[in-house]
């Protein structure tokens, strides 16, 4: 590997000891001419020596050999965000290989490889060819198992078995998704506001309000979450199609979510337009898919997750996730998915109408 860099170690170490080469060639029983050779990486120590230079020098074998298994959590996030950069300038598989230089270094901070099962999910649909997309979601469900297997972090684990399942619908496997997360499901706990009240007995008010503000943005985004996968599931009952659509877009009116939170008003936005496009309602379509690139005119780059007067205290919980409030995909990448949802073939019965141009107009400007 070569990151390791024993030569560097053992000069810097005797040095730090005060000690010559002559000294330790006499301890570990080899000459001058040996360590001389060593510190200037002409050749390694035996690995017979390894343990014992290790002890000479009181460090860890890993220490001695420059080796570090493990990242810290924001070298983590700036690598994400760096190599997310690179899938918008360079080919998909040049970067994936980078990756795996990467994997096969730190296999066992499972905290890196999680973000690397992230990476791929939101970035592989780049790969053009279907057996390629494929083996590479492979790869990532293959570390979402080692996650598993081997962390000994209950969370990770968890986020893990969720993004396992994720790979498994992207692999068309629903009958593996329901295995994973079926006999999971419980009830909404009330962990939140137990946490809530324990603040609120210490006298930390502000405490409890946040703990309040993080449940409350995270189940409005959930609520909308949903509607997008159940508007199409009831397209063939119109008036509970329409009761679900009102109730949400209230929902996501009253969290002001167009400007909190553009990414999910999108989502709600463009799934309405698609289901209304299915039903022939041509001009509410075009409404919602104004209302989704209206939306997206409140993305600011680059894009980081974010509070409002409402939500005035997530600032500090946001800089907990493992990528910080950062988007997951590169600016480059935001705004072509965006393009790629409104000029889908969905939308075809609209492709005709002047409305419908001005709106991709729109949106491409």
């Amino acid at each position: 590997m070569k990151e390791i860099n024993i030569a560097r170690a053992i000069v810097n170490k005797r040095k730090e000891k005060g000690i010559t080469q002559d000294d330790l060639a006499n301890y570990i029983g080899v000459s001058k001419a040996s360590v001389s050779k060593w510190e200037t990486g002409q050749s390694y120590p035996d690995i017979a020596f390894l343990p014992q230079l290790a002890t000479y020098f009181n460090i860890s074998i890993d220490e001695l050999m420059g080796y570090t298994p493990q990242m810290s959590k924001e070298n983590i996030r700036v690598l994400y965000q760096k190599l997310s950069a690179e899938f918008a300038k360079k080919p998909f598989l040049e970067v994936m290989d980078e990756m795996r230089i990467i994997i096969k270094k730190y296999y066992s901070c499972y905290p890196l490889l999680m973000q690397m099962v992230v990476l791929i999910t939101n970035h592989y649909m780049l790969v053009e060819e279907h057996d390629a997309q494929t083996a590479v979601l492979e790869e990532a469900r293959t570390l979402c198992r080692r996650i598993k297997a081997e962390s000994e972090d209950f969370h990770l684990s968890q986020q893990a078995n969720s993004s396992e399942a994720i790979l498994n619908l992207l692999l068309n496997r629903p009958n593996e998704v329901i295995d994973l997360l079926d006999a999971t499901m419980q009830p909404i706990n009330q962990d939140e506001m137990v946490l809530a009240s324990a603040y609120e007995m210490n006298g930390d008010i502000v405490g409890a309000k946040k703990i309040l503000q993080i449940t409350s943005y995270q189940y409005a985004l959930y609520l909308v979450g949903a509607a997008v996968k159940l508007l199409p599931l009831y397209m063939n009952e119109r008036e509970r199609f329409e009761e679900i659509l009102r109730r949400n877009l209230q929902v996501a009116d009253s969290f002001n979510l167009d400007t909190l939170h553009p990414n999910a008003y999108i989502q709600l936005s463009t799934a309405a337009a698609y289901c209304l496009t299915m039903l022939g309602d041509y001009d509410r379509a075009l409404d919602f898919l104004k209302k989704s690139v209206d939306a997206y005119q409140n993305f600011e780059f680059p894009v980081m997750l974010h509070g409002d007067d409402y939500f005035d205290l997530l600032g500090n919980w946001f800089n907990d996730f493992d990528l910080g409030g950062n988007a997951p995909r590169d600016e480059k990448l935001i705004k072509e998915s965006l393009l790629e949802m409104i000029t889908s073939p969905a939308f075809t019965p609209l492709f005709e109408m002047p409305r419908y141009n001005s709106i991709v107009d729109s949106a491409k400007k």
